[in-house]
């Protein structure tokens, strides 16, 4: 790992945040998940989704969009390393009596095969949180997982706006394009810790290049922003990138491939 992060990082913090996270129908939630919804609408267009369809949500975070797709009667299957994290969003999906599982699971052992119809990898939650070096490994895992025809909606910070807006105390590591930032969670009760963040930061042709070393034809990628998905050329005011992504037949897994 690169700037001294352990594997498994983020779960102290997801742990801190509990369910201020995301805590649906409340006004305690972080401000990004609240573009959900819009997030949603668009990658069900986008990869032509519909009722009946089996998604693998990889890195699902609380499951705000494994639930949201759920609702659309689509069957999903959530993972995250995270067991604060899994187990509020299995407290949800049971609330709501939805068709989604939740399984907590590293995303380096994902070892589903020809399971699903679409995947999504969205917010950095199962992508941008490894390091800079486990990620062309972690892409062929995702992509084996598709049925031939499936399709892939994965998010990436950008690497253009991390170094363009980099703030007084973040660093850019050139080498792995990882960003290093120091952010204030708060907590249920309202207690305020600092913690350490690092994130994986991609360019277009990095995340295409991941995409067709998993073989995988690459539809588009787009510049986007929470609840502002859209099909839009990626310019340096994109914070994140959008890659769509189709399997036309068995991954090649021509990088960082091993024997499930």
């Amino acid at each position: 790992m690169s700037g001294g992060q352990e594997r498994g990082w983020f779960d102290e913090i997801a742990a801190w945040l509990g369910p201020t996270y995301w805590a649906p129908n409340t006004g305690r939630v972080m401000a990004f998940p609240k573009g959900t919804e819009q997030e949603v609408e668009f990658l069900v267009g986008a990869l032509a989704l519909g009722r009946g369809a089996r998604v693998l949500d990889v890195g699902c975070g609380p499951g705000r969009h494994a639930l949201a797709l759920a609702r659309r009667g689509m069957e999903v299957v959530g993972v995250d390393r995270s067991p604060v994290f899994v187990a509020l969003a299995r407290d949800a999906a049971a609330a709501e009596a939805v068709t989604a599982t939740f399984v907590q699971l590293d995303v380096r052992e994902l070892a589903y095969d020809g399971e699903f119809d679409a995947a999504i990898c969205l917010c950095q939650g199962g992508f941008g949180l490894l390091g800079g070096r486990d990620e062309p490994d972690v892409f062929g895992r995702i992509a084996r997982a598709i049925v031939p025809g499936g399709r892939l909606a994965l998010t990436a910070c950008s690497s253009a706006f991390a170094v363009r807006f980099l703030e007084d105390g973040e660093t850019y590591d050139v080498a792995t394009g990882v960003l290093h930032e120091r952010t204030t969670a708060r907590d249920g009760d309202g207690v305020e810790r600092d913690f350490d963040l690092w994130t994986t930061c991609c360019t277009p042709r990095e995340l295409e290049l991941l995409a067709r070393g998993a073989g995988l034809d690459v539809d588009a990628v787009h510049g986007v922003g929470p609840g502002r998905y859209a099909a839009c050329s990626p310019s340096l005011e994109h914070p994140e990138l959008l890659l769509l992504a189709s399997c036309s037949g068995p991954p090649h897994f021509t990088w960082g491939q091993r024997d499930l």
